[in-house]
């Protein structure tokens, strides 16, 4: 075979797999076929569209809610879904919800992505924030508790804050861009805590369908890398986040395999519990009314003493808190660590405060983490 030849083949193994005529611009990690920039968009959409359709996500006349950080996922899932909603005419209401947790030079930042996502996208757009419904910023939580257990105070308060939003905007779902990368990284995460109960329902492309607001993930199967025409700015108090290992942990495999994103994801969603596994119960909080799966906790004069299911006596009430009332009630009362700490430690804390009330509490005034209306 002479040079010219040779080169002619190498040609022609770059033209895009799919239209065959188009340079090829990108290699897709889910097949490892070489397409151009044009044929990856349609490839993209119509994927959304059937893992939409196939799964039933949406009904006609549906309220949507899409959580909007103004990052890469929820940038380019706004605009998928919007369009897909015209193209295929599913009927649904689009709202944008953003939570602002009050991180100076992060937060601020991207929520005018998600303004300019409102006026380009021409969907309604509510934000609420973390100093509106707990009384707190973040930078404030940081400085009470540290930079090692931030997350989880930002964790469950987006969580709810989210299901907060979206019973604001009275819609029937809410949408979020979590994509193949992050339940890959969640069925890891929760493996090595030997959660089952979250490993049992993390891979579900749509979760709290016995609550008031379901959730539902459209970008289940697709790849981190595929989320195309994006700007991302990492949280600047997320670097020692736990996550952070299991997603440097997950790009290691796909160099080496890149198919074991969603080989992950199928094991996930393979596994199964014993019938003998005695799961939580989700329940209501008695103090803010949100769904909680939170142990039972006992209180003394509105004071969490012990985190537990069997103690109990007539002087004593015991309540279910979810766990963002007993973050909230750790922070309101100056022992910010009080709701991560495990049991022993709980109990060990609680008890000194409550000993020590007249001079411990009584600068702090405890602010319910509000009540859900539907």
């Amino acid at each position: 075979m002479d040079g010219g030849e040779e080169r002619r083949k190498r040609a022609v193994g770059r033209l895009c797999s799919i239209c065959h005529e188009k340079k090829a611009a990108l290699k897709r990690p889910k097949t490892l076929d070489q397409i151009c920039r044009e044929c990856f968009y349609a490839v993209f959409e119509e994927e959304i569209h059937k893992v939409i359709v196939e799964n039933n996500l949406f009904k006609p006349g549906e309220r949507i809610a899409i959580g909007a950080s103004g990052g890469k996922d929820s940038t380019v899932l706004a605009y998928v879904l919007s369009k897909l909603n015209q193209e295929h005419n599913y009927g649904l209401d689009l709202f944008l919800l953003s939570v602002d947790e009050g991180i100076t030079g992060y937060r601020d930042d991207s929520l005018e992505t998600v303004k300019r996502n409102e006026i380009q996208y021409g969907l309604p757009l509510k934000i609420v924030s973390y100093k509106e419904l707990y009384g707190w910023t973040m930078d404030e939580i940081v400085k009470a508790i540290g930079l090692k257990n931030n997350c989880t105070f930002c964790g469950v308060f987006r969580r709810q804050a989210l299901d907060r939003g979206a019973a604001l905007l009275r819609t029937d779902k809410l949408v979020t861009g979590h994509n193949a990368d992050d339940i890959a990284e969640t069925v890891l995460l929760n493996i090595l805590r030997g959660d089952i109960a979250r490993l049992g329902r993390c891979t579900q492309i749509t979760t709290g369908e016995d609550g008031p607001i379901p959730r539902c993930k459209p970008f289940k199967y697709t790849y981190e890398k595929e989320i195309l025409d994006y700007f991302s700015t990492e949280c600047i108090y997320s670097p020692n986040a736990y996550r952070g290992f299991a997603r440097e942990f997950i790009k290691d495999l796909e160099q080496i395999r890149p198919r074991a994103i969603l080989d992950i994801i199928r094991s996930g969603e393979n596994f199964r519990i014993s019938s003998s596994t005695k799961m939580p119960e989700q329940g209501t909080c008695e103090r803010c009314g949100y769904i909680s799966s939170q142990k039972f906790l006992d209180v003394v004069n509105d004071k969490v003493v012990k985190v537990g299911k069997d103690f109990m006596n007539k002087s004593r009430a015991v309540i279910k808190w979810c766990k963002a009332c007993v973050l909230l009630d750790g922070l309101n009362r100056g022992l910010p660590k009080f709701g991560i700490r495990r049991t022993k430690d709980s109990q060990k804390v609680g008890e000194h405060r409550v000993s020590n009330s007249e001079t411990t509490v009584a600068n702090f005034e405890s602010k319910q983490c509000g009540n859900l209306d539907f």
